[in-house]
């Protein structure tokens, strides 16, 4: 597939931000904080306990003299090397669900930084406090690990074979470890589903180094075997998989990914016979499948799917289709199910799976196909107009309709303007909302297709018929948090867009949010939305209007002004009117009680039954200066993290 440069560009760019998380999870906030540590003078990389001792041996071991170095056996962990009484002691600085570090049994911190930070006051567990930082020495930069250089070229093949990012990343939030934990499949030294007896033979074969070694799947719960060659002979070690997803052989270190596990044994046998030396690569054409070289797996093997193919072999070997081809996107969904962790497996089970938004004919966007040409116009022969209304306010009415474009028929939902006298103002609102909708092209904003002159203004936009999020929670209160999440995260995907090319919403609310299905959610009503120049931040309205007050921050209120942050108030609220399953927010208040009482410090009480990660989030959200608010580029991937964690 042929892609413009610019193009290419921005897939690679978006693609590297969203998979930079794949060390720990985070898309955003994963890849800053790898930038952020990698220019630490005292963060030597990938390198060894034996070398960290070295470096600090060369710094004079004098007491709280401290390095950091990357994990060798915890995916997005870090190392911290200590001298005291001229020893060193070794502290495993983990990455938790919530985004955290934190040493085993210490507390918790934003970031590695803050971590040491404390520690320069705090022992609290450490043999010392940490007194001054060895710095690398002029001229060594911090070492790049053996899987750095896969992970970007892993990156490089789905940025090549994807053309919808959003279909495989922001429905699957798991593909950002999935590369990561499945790593060793594309490793020589990875034999697959092979028999002890079978793996001998292979070892045996010359060359008979001593340390050639082979790992071998030894069953479908994750149990695998290292085999090594010693002394003429070949010894089996079993590779277990504990609750948590640790690999480990018997009594010895545990590992998150298996290719971890083989590089900590290449440098120390800690516990084997000896050190791993030399590969034993696969015979030939084993397993060759177009661009992945996979040996065959078991039919149960985790890493298939109920069609016996591998989850990211078939990523990759997969020819993905041009928009528009329907039956194309049909093979291709049927194809990607497995990467979907919260629908029901079909597999050995009469359930059918849930519908994703990737499966509904509004996810992809109406022009994705270049031979159905964007017009701002609808020409009225093209639209067919159905009874029952969607809707009514103050501009008319929403019919649902059919636009038949040059090669296909969409449903859509068509705004229309009710013919009288007043109605100038009204219909200047809905080209203003018209204009901002024509710029937007986002799976998680409800589409503009064009504007009808008819009989009346009408505005043709895609249909979304389950209606207004908070009426439809009010209808379905057995709903589970994890869908709730679930709807709530894809607001905050659509918000981020907006926030990324300079858009103000100004009216996020649940009534705007519309769902096309139980689990697919999308942002509508962008009446009173604001496009900002680049050298703006904000939008200064000239006075009070009729505002929902119960959604705006504080500084709209009592400054008129609008920007991106004071969008993450309103998500906030949305977020509560959410998990509270469509409660008014602030209910039996007047606006000036509300007012008041945010001025004053207060804040609403956490929803019966929500999470409390869920309710922090709202708080933070709520925090009162706006520079001190976060983004939705913090916001969205703290979601996303709490919706894969609760999904597993």
């Amino acid at each position: 597939m042929a892609w413009p440069g610019g193009q290419w560009a921005h897939l690679y760019k978006e693609f590297s931000e969203r998979a930079s998380g794949l060390l720990g999870g985070d898309p955003g906030t994963e890849s800053e904080m790898a930038e952020r540590v990698n220019v630490l003078p005292f963060f030597y990389g990938n390198i060894t306990r034996e070398e960290a001792e070295k470096y600090l041996q060369q710094g004079g071991m004098s007491g709280g003299l401290y390095l950091l170095r990357q994990s060798r056996n915890y995916l997005g962990g870090y190392a911290l090397s200590v001298a005291c009484d001229r020893m060193s002691y070794h502290y495993t600085i983990e990455r938790e669900l919530n985004d955290t570090y934190a040493i085993a049994g210490g507390r918790s911190h934003g970031d590695p930084v803050q971590l040491i930070d404390y520690h320069s006051q705090e022992s609290d567990g450490l043999v010392c406090l940490l007194k001054k930082p060895c710095n690398r020495p002029r001229g060594v930069e911090p070492k790049v690990g053996s899987f750095e250089d896969l992970k970007e070229e892993l990156i490089k093949q789905y940025v090549r074979q994807t053309w919808n990012l959003q279909a495989i990343i922001s429905q699957r939030p798991q593909l950002e470890k999935l590369i990561a934990t499945t790593a060793h499949e594309k490793m020589p030294w990875f034999h697959g589903a092979i028999t002890r007896d079978d793996s001998e033979p292979r070892l045996l074969s010359p060359p008979r180094t001593n340390g050639k070694f082979l790992i071998r799947q030894r069953d479908s719960n994750g149990s695998f075997a290292l085999c090594l060659l010693h002394g003429g002979n070949v010894m089996h070690y079993r590779i277990d998989k504990d609750k948590a997803g640790k690999l480990s052989i018997p009594d010895g270190k545990k590992f998150d990914t298996l290719w971890q596990l083989v590089e900590h044994y290449s440098y120390k046998p800690d516990g084997l016979l000896r050190v791993l030396t030399e590969p034993c690569s696969r015979p030939e054409g084993e397993g060759a499948n177009g661009i992945s070289t996979l040996p065959p797996l078991p039919r149960n093997h985790p890493g298939r799917d109920s069609t016996g193919e591998g989850i990211l072999s078939r990523i990759k070997s997969y020819s993905f289709p041009k928009p528009g081809h329907k039956k194309m996107m049909a093979r291709f969904r049927a194809k990607t199910t497995d990467l979907n962790p919260y629908a029901t497996r079909l597999e050995n089970t009469k359930h059918t799976k849930e519908a994703m938004p990737m499966d509904t004919e509004v996810y992809e966007s109406p022009y994705a196909d270049p031979d159905e040409l964007r017009t701002a116009t609808v020409d009225r022969k093209q639209l067919i107009l159905e009874d029952g209304e969607l809707g009514s306010g103050n501009f008319g009415t929403v019919l649902k309709g059919v636009y038949k474009m040059r090669k296909s028929e969409k449903q859509v939902a068509v705004k229309i303007l009710k013919n009288d006298d007043n109605n100038a103002a009204v219909r200047d609102e809905m080209l203003r909302e018209a204009n901002v909708m024509q710029q937007l092209d986002n799976p998680y904003i409800v589409r503009m297709i064009g504007i009808c002159e008819a009989e009346n203004l009408m505005l043709v936009m895609e249909l979304a018929d389950l209606g207004p999020l908070n009426k439809f929670l009010q209808k379905h209160r057995d709903i589970a948090v994890r869908n709730i999440t679930e709807l709530v995260h894809q607001v905050s995907m659509g918000m981020k867009y907006l926030e990324e090319h300079n858009f103000v919403h100004r009216d996020l609310a649940a009534r705007n949010v519309l769902l096309v299905t139980q689990h697919y959610a999308k942002i509508s009503d962008f009446g009173l939305s604001k496009a900002l120049t680049e050298e703006e931040n904000y939008y200064k309205a000239k006075g009070h209007g009729k505002w929902p007050v119960k959604w705006y921050a504080p500084e709209c209120m009592n400054y008129f002004k609008f920007s991106c942050k004071s969008d993450v108030w309103s998500f906030g609220v949305l977020m509560w009117e959410a998990y509270s399953l469509g409660l008014k927010p602030y209910k039996g208040m007047k606006g000036a009680e509300v007012i008041q009482m945010i001025e004053g410090g207060g804040r609403m009480d956490a929803p019966a039954n929500c999470p409390p990660e869920m309710y922090e989030l709202m708080k933070k959200c709520w925090t009162y200066k706006a520079d001190e608010r976060p983004g939705f580029t913090v916001v969205e991937p703290r979601l996303r993290d709490y919706y894969y964690d609760i999904s597993q």
